[in-house]
C-alpha cells in the first residue's frame, strides 16, 4: 500500500505511471450489474437485508454450485458478506478462540497474518516451493505444527493463491481437506480467484468437504471490488454461530451490491472475455518477465500474478520496488508483503490490466534493468 500510494501521488504530478501493484481488475463490473444496480437504485427501498443476505443471491448461488461444480448446495447454508475480508473475520471470530493455532501458506496474502494476529489467534507459516507443488500438504503442516509446539485448530487455503499464482489440484485439496478432517482441523478454503485458471482443473472445497468453510467473492472475476460483496459456504452446524456475529458487526451486506451481484452471475459471456484478456496478459508476461531477467519463483496457473525472483539484482525487494518506481514509473510490490523471510528477494507483478500495460512496463523495465 506504501507503493501504491506514492504511485498514486507520482500520477496525480502527472507522472506515466503503469501500476502492476494492486489486484484489482482494470475493467468495470458488468453491464447486466450496472444495469441492475441502477433500476433498484430508481425503484426500489435499498435497505437492510437479513444478515444472511438476500434469498435470492442466495439460490443463485446454490444453482452457480450446481452447475459448475456439480455440487449440491443448501441456500440455507450460503451467507453474504461485506466482500470476502468480512468472510474471513467472521470464520475466525466465531471457529477460533484466543490463542489457537492457524496455519496458512508462505508466501501468502499478508491480510491472513495480520488478522488473524489482531484477534489473538497464533499464525504458523508453513513455507510452500517446489517441493510441496507451492501449496500447503499433510506433511508440511504437520512439520510446522511439531517445530512451533502447538496442535493446529485451523488451517487456510487460498487456490487460486495470491502472490503465487498456485492452483492446488482436485486430489491435493481434496487430501488436505481429508486430513483436516481427521485431525478435526477446521479448513477454510479461499476460492475468491475461482474462475480465473487458465489450463488447470479449478476445484472446489463444497465437492468433497462437507465441514470445509468456503469463502468466496465477486471482486476478482466479477470484477466488483468497490462494491464489497462476497459470500461464504458454511457447515450447517455453524450458520447460525456466524449469523448472530454477523448481526451485530456488520448487520448486512449491501442491498444495492446484492442486487448486482445476483445479475453479475449470469454475465458469462462478459466475464469469460476478461478472464481472456487475463489470460492473455499471462501468456505474454510468463515468457516476457524471464527474458529481461525476472525468473518465476511459481507457476501462473491463476489468479493475476505473477511472482518473480529479483535476488540477481537486490537483497531488500522494498528498496528495489521504491527505487524502480521512481526510475521507471512503473509500480509493483515488494515480496516482503506475503514472505516476510525470504520476500527480501522476491517481487509480485499484477497482470489485471490491459496487455498494452503489460507490453510497455516490461519494455521500461528490460531497459531499465538492462543498466544495473
Amino acid at each position: 500500500m506504501d507503493i501504491l500510494a506514492e504511485a498514486n501521488r507520482m500520477k496525480a504530478a502527472g507522472r506515466p505511471i503503469i501500476s502492476l501493484a494492486v489486484g484489482q481488475p482494470s475493467a468495470s463490473a458488468p453491464e447486466a450489474a450496472i444495469q441492475a444496480a441502477e433500476v433498484a437504485l430508481r425503484t426500489g427501498q435499498i435497505g437492510y437485508t437479513d444478515a444472511l443476505g438476500r434469498d435470492d443471491l442466495r439460490r443463485s448461488l446454490a444453482d452457480y454450485y450446481q452447475s459448475r461444480h456439480g455440487t449440491a448446495v443448501d441456500s440455507a447454508q450460503i451467507m453474504i458478506t461485506t466482500g470476502s475480508s468480512a468472510g474471513f473475520n467472521l470464520a475466525f471470530l466465531a471457529l477460533f478462540d484466543v490463542g489457537d493455532a492457524v496455519a496458512i501458506a508462505r508466501p501468502g496474502y499478508p491480510a491472513y497474518r495480520n488478522i488473524l494476529k489482531a484477534l489473538g489467534l497464533v499464525v504458523i507459516e508453513v513455507p510452500v516451493g517446489p517441493e510441496t507443488q507451492y501449496t500447503l500438504t499433510p506433511e508440511s503442516l504437520e512439520r510446522e505444527a511439531r517445530a512451533a509446539g502447538v496442535r493446529l485448530k485451523g488451517v487456510l487455503l487460498a487456490s487460486p493463491a495470491n502472490p503465487t499464482g498456485t492452483v492446488t489440484g482436485r486430489e491435493a485439496l481434496e487430501r488436505l481437506a481429508s486430513w483436516c478432517d481427521d485431525n478435526k482441523v477446521t479448513f477454510i478454503s479461499d476460492e475468491i480467484y475461482h474462475g480465473l485458471s487458465y489450463g488447470v482443473d479449478e476445484a472446489s472445497a463444497v465437492e468433497f468437504a462437507p465441514n470445509a468453510i468456503v469463502i468466496n467473492s465477486f471482486s476478482k472475476y466479477y470484477r466488483m471490488t468497490g462494491w464489497r460483496i462476497g459470500w461464504m459456504v458454511l457447515p450447517k452446524s455453524v450458520v447460525r454461530a456466524v449469523e448472530c456475529v454477523a448481526q451485530s458487526l456488520y448487520i448486512s451486506a449491501p442491498e444495492l451490491s446484492q442486487i448486482a451481484a445476483t445479475a453479475a452471475l449470469g454475465a458469462g459471456e462478459a466475464l469469460e472475455g476478461y478472464k481472456a484478456d487475463c489470460k492473455a496478459n499471462r501468456d505474454f508476461l510468463q515468457k516476457r518477465l524471464p527474458e529481461i531477467g525476472l525468473s518465476l519463483l511459481s507457476p501462473m496457473d491463476g489468479a493475476f500474478y505473477a511472482y518473480v525472483d529479483v535476488s540477481r539484482f537486490t537483497n531488500d525487494s522494498m528498496a528495489f520496488a521504491k527505487k524502480m518506481l521512481l526510475e521507471t514509473d512503473v509500480a509493483a510490490t515488494p515480496g516482503l508483503d506475503f514472505d516476510p523471510l525470504d520476500g527480501h528477494r522476491a517481487m509480485r507483478f499484477s497482470y489485471a490490466g490491459t496487455l498494452a500495460e503489460m507490453t510497455e512496463a516490461t519494455d521500461r523495465l528490460g531497459h531499465w534493468l538492462e543498466k544495473l
